[in-house]
């Protein structure tokens, strides 16, 4: 069952009640939706939407964002899912291409297969670890090339942060280790950076750093940075070429979608700011949970304390009236005994008393 929190937010100090199932049921806020009514409209299919291209600004110009991302273009598209999709398939474009992932990855788990289904794209998982990584070790060891028995590696894919496994962003150095390797054995590198802001500010260094050894990267705009829909692949130039036949056949080509890129731009501007926010608020209801569990643990153990202690006392008391009970048994039929030793005795003496009455009358 779901579950909803009274919590008292540190920006309004007003109470509200906050939906906790998932960062992806946040509502655009009233500014977000002021830039969708005032932005300028185009066919973003043939390339003209000028608020679209404003996106890929974003993504590649110094003067806009101080390269947000350091790659060389971007594309807007309908979902996480659909990024995720148009990655792995503008990578492993030959057929009978594998990608090694984490088995409780997104893409693996809750992307229905669709690199399987729809790409043909055989996926090799690999067990996370706690902090959401992978062995490298092991990702070497079943890297495979060009055996024709099996499917070639075309691509490695990583998750930051990493929702299944608490919301971990991932170690930076074991990010870096990742991309060193993929660079050694020849095969790209694709974040899904579905929630890689948070990523960002926890760890304290830019998004760029996160990705800068990454062929491709997803970033979802419609998760806690607020906008109601959309995400953005960043890669090279020729990538994003591929990406858009990609996405135009899965269906993902919109026409006016400035409407939504504009409050995707909105979002990503006030990104840090939300973000620290949202991480102050997780903070102060993770640590009232602890409390109370810890409050409910001691509660717990006191009271399965009193009840063990009033087990044996009770044990204790059957124990001993038992033992009395048993002595007292024990000592009755030691009296009876004695009584019946005694009456016997005195039966034989009465008997002895009319024997020798009878011979003295004989």
């Amino acid at each position: 069952m779901f579950k909803f929190f009274n919590l008292i937010l540190q920006d309004t100090q007003m109470e509200r009640i906050i939906d906790m199932r998932s960062d992806t049921v946040t509502l655009p806020t009233k500014e977000m939706k002021q830039t969708m009514l005032t932005a300028p409209l185009g066919d973003d299919v043939f390339g003209e939407d000028p608020t679209v291209n404003v996106i890929f600004i974003f993504f590649h110009c110094k003067k806009k964002v101080a390269s947000l991302l350091g790659k060389e273009d971007a594309l807007f598209v309908p979902s996480g899912t659909m990024a995720n999709l148009i990655c792995v398939l503008g990578h492993c474009w030959s057929r009978g291409s594998e990608v090694i992932l984490g088995d409780q990855t997104h893409i693996f788990l809750f992307e229905q297969g669709g690199i399987a289904q729809l790409g043909g794209v055989h996926p090799r998982p690999l067990p996370n670890l706690p902090d959401g990584t992978f062995s490298i070790e092991l990702m070497e060891n079943v890297f495979r090339d060009n055996n024709i028995h099996f499917p070639v590696t075309s691509l490695v894919c990583i998750e930051n942060t990493h929702n299944l496994i608490g919301g971990k962003a991932l170690p930076l150095q074991w990010v870096d280790e990742v991309g060193r390797k993929c660079k050694e054995l020849g095969v790209p590198l694709h974040v899904d950076g579905a929630r890689l802001f948070n990523a960002s500010v926890l760890l304290n260094v830019p998004p760029e750093r996160l990705v800068r050894d990454a062929s491709s990267v997803n970033i979802c705009v419609s998760k806690g940075l607020g906008a109601p829909v959309g995400s953005v692949i960043a890669a090279s130039h020729e990538f994003i070429e591929r990406a858009k036949r990609l996405r135009k056949v899965l269906g993902g080509g919109m026409r006016q979608s400035g409407v939504l890129a504009s409050m995707g731009i909105y979002a990503i501007d006030h990104a840090t700011e939300t973000i620290v926010n949202d991480h102050k608020n997780m903070a102060l209801i993770a640590n009232e949970a602890i409390e109370e569990t810890e409050e409910t643990e001691a509660t717990e153990e006191t009271e399965e304390t009193e009840e063990t202690e009033a087990t044996e006392e009770t044990e204790e008391t059957e124990e001993t009236e038992a033992t009395e009970e048993t002595e007292e048994t024990e000592e009755t039929e030691e009296t009876k005994e004695i009584e019946k030793t005694e009456e016997t005795e005195e039966t034989k003496e009465t008997e002895e008393t009319d024997e020798t009455k009878e011979i003295e009358e004989t």
